[in-house]
Order: C-alpha cells, then sequence, then structure tokens
C-alpha cells in the first residue's frame, strides 16, 4: 500500500515516521511548513514537489493541514490532488474541517474515481510520535477495512462513527468541549493567581473535586510550574476550531451562546498578540494587566 502524506507538521511528522516503521512506502509534499524531514527520509520518505505528484504515487492520500481552506486548495487547486488521483485511490483526511466541505471534497474525490474518508484525530503531537493517535472516522465501512492497516501503524483506536462528514462533526464536537473546558479552567486560575491562592492548592482542591478532568491535567502543569508543553496546540488553532464550531451550528441551526463567550475570550488572546501562544498559557493571558 503506497501511500502519500500532505501535511508534516508537528502531528504529521508522527504520522510519516509511524507509517514508514510500519513497512509503508510513504511519498510526502515537500513544503516550507514542514517539520524537518530527515528522519523521515532516512527512513525512506520520498519528497514531492507537488500534491499531484503526491496522488499519482499513492495508494492512499493522508491529508494532515490546519482546516477547511487548506484542504479545498490541496484537492482542487492547480498541482493539486485531484490532478493527480488515480481511480480507486483512496483519501484519508486527518485534518480538522467543517463537514459541509467535506461533503463537497467528498464528492469531487468519487467523481475522480477515488474514495474518501474523513478520519480527524484527537490526542496531541506526543501521541503522533508515539504512533498512539485515536481517529474518528466517517465514511464507507468497507473503504475504512481497506486501509485499517496503514491506519493501524499511527494509531491506538480507530472509532467508525458512521456516515461520511460524522468525522469532522464529532471533532468539532470534542474540540469545543475540550477547549471551552480549559479556557474557563484558565480564568479560574488567572482569578486565582489575581488572588494569590496557591497555584498547587488550586489544582489540588479541583483535581479531588467536581473539576478533575483532563483538561485539568493537561493545564495543571502550566499553571503550578509554568510549563506549558503538556498540551503544545497554539491559542490561534483553539480559536480556529471554535470558529469551525460555531459555524457548524449556525449551519445546522444549533444554539452556540457558550460557544461565543469561548470564542470571544480566546479572541481577546489572538488580538493581544498571543495566537502563538500554547492554550495553557490562557491561564497567564486572561490575568489582570
Amino acid at each position: 500500500m503506497k501511500t502519500g502524506l500532505i501535511g508534516v507538521g508537528l502531528m504529521g511528522h508522527g504520522i510519516a515516521r509511524n507509517v514508514l516503521k510500519g513497512g509503508f512506502a510513504l511519498s510526502f509534499l515537500d513544503h516550507p511548513g514542514n517539520q524537518p524531514v530527515d528522519e523521515i527520509t532516512g527512513l525512506g520518505a520520498q519528497s514531492c514537489a507537488s500534491s499531484a505528484e503526491v496522488a499519482a504515487a499513492s495508494d492512499v492520500v493522508i491529508l494532515c493541514v490546519t482546516g477547511s481552506p487548506q484542504v479545498e486548495a490541496i484537492i482542487t487547486g492547480p498541482g493539486g490532488v485531484l490532478e493527480g488521483l488515480r481511480p480507486g485511490t483512496i483519501v484519508v483526511d486527518c485534518s480538522t474541517a467543517l463537514p459541509e466541505s467535506t461533503l463537497r471534497m467528498a464528492e469531487m474525490v468519487r467523481e475522480a474515481g477515488g474514495a474518501f474518508l474523513d478520519a480527524p484525530m484527537t490526542r496531541t503531537a506526543q501521541h503522533a510520535h508515539e504512533g498512539t493517535l485515536n481517529l474518528l472516522v466517517g465514511g464507507d465501512a468497507e473503504v475504512l477495512d481497506k486501509v485499517r492497516p496503514l491506519l493501524d501503524s499511527f494509531t491506538e483506536a480507530v472509532e467508525h462513527v458512521g456516515a461520511l462528514g460524522n468525522g469532522h462533526r464529532l471533532k468539532l464536537l470534542h474540540n469545543y468541549v475540550s477547549v471551552g473546558f480549559m479556557t474557563l479552567l484558565a480564568e479560574a486560575a488567572a482569578q486565582a493567581a489575581d488572588a494569590d491562592v496557591d497555584p498547587q492548592r488550586f489544582v489540588d482542591i479541583l483535581a479531588n473535586g467536581g473539576g478533575a478532568s483532563v483538561a485539568l491535567q493537561r493545564m495543571g502543569p502550566f499553571i503550578t510550574d509554568g510549563n506549558r508543553d503538556a498540551l503544545p496546540f497554539f491559542v490561534s488553532n483553539a480559536l480556529k476550531d471554535i470558529d469551525y464550531y460555531r459555524t457548524m451550528s449556525e449551519q445546522a441551526g444549533a444554539q452556540h451562546l457558550i460557544a461565543d463567550g469561548v470564542h470571544q475570550a480566546i479572541s481577546t488572546a489572538v488580538e493581544a498578540g498571543e495566537g502563538s501562544a500554547y492554550v495553557p498559557e490562557l491561564s497567564r493571558i486572561f490575568r489582570r494587566g
């Protein structure tokens, strides 16, 4: 199974190394946004000059980019996947994207003779490096079965969540809850710090009560020790995910009042020039000036 990867970033680099260690041939798009590729080229990965070239060399093309605009450009743009797609090629979109865009891209891939799965990731870049990501996969179960051996090389769990688009829908629901929890926690931690509450006591009290959560586990090291690396996820990306959730909610006619508040809080951080901070740092950013 010849594999192509477009997006060798924080998450994609881990995917690439584990695909190669799993014994699969790998081609990847040469792009300035990539992480250093010495490790994966040393394992046999081949670079390509365009997305079309990646598609032409691959039985399966994995997309691991920022969001819907990037996915659409990669698939439909000049030198894009559609230009090089071979009949029967499966496109697996591991990005975080809008479900409506996913359905449009999938239809274009189908018309070109390929198949499409939306398979967004949960967990962190460290899990990607270790090959223990979780995937939420929407699409045809038979198509998923064809690529399971490849997906198993970089995942711990692959959940088939129903029809095409459901993967991205559930990812946005997941990220809204996750980022929402962490934003709320950051605001509380900022107030506690402003009031000179001992940060370890703050974390311990929450951990032993109703505040116990994965959000606290990921935010706690920064709150207590200034270590942000438990969650290397940019504030700007968190804002993008909340924007996507609000757009999805508006398109569905669903309530998004709390999401609007989370969006406003994170927007203030980005507008203050903190978009490249990691999400745990919101507990610093939200403190009184």
